[in-house]
């Protein structure tokens, strides 16, 4: 039997906005397009979110050029509205995310799984360009 020693990463942010807000721009589709890439040079041109235990999400990313594209999708294995939501990605790797109200902020924490295509360090910092990017977009939206 193959035993893996999983390395787990976490990113985090607070959003200067109210955990129910922080939590829509999250998690709904006409959002989630808004905000899930790391860097401007790319797009999530679709999003799909079935917010519920056993529900299913998908966004795809594209580079704006063409040039490459993929999904990203999973199935949820708990959600607790505005506050907890955890999903097992299609590849078979876990990843939570934690929203915690500090006054009229919210907090974000993301911990993941890490491939092992790809050095640690490097999917550190995409995860956090995403991250970064939902904090841009969510401060800077009215349309919660």
């Amino acid at each position: 039997m193959e035993t893996s020693n999983k390395v787990t990463l976490t990113v985090e942010t607070t959003v200067h906005k109210p955990v129910a807000e922080v939590w829509k721009y999250w998690t709904e589709p006409q959002h989630i397009t808004k905000w899930s890439f790391a860097s401007d040079d790319w797009h999530a041109p679709n999003a799909e979110n079935d917010l519920r235990v056993g529900g299913r999400f998908l966004t795809r990313m594209e580079a704006k050029d063409g040039s490459f594209g993929f999904d990203f999708g999973g199935v949820y294995d708990d959600v607790r509205i505005n506050e907890f939501i955890s999903y097992t990605l299609d590849d078979g790797r876990k990843v939570t995310i934690s929203f915690i109200t500090q006054e009229n902020d919210t907090r974000v924490i993301e911990t993941f799984e890490a491939e092992a295509t790809n050095p640690v360090e490097m999917q550190e910092a995409g995860w956090q360009a995403f991250l970064d990017n939902f904090k841009k977009y969510s401060e800077t939206s009215n349309k919660a």
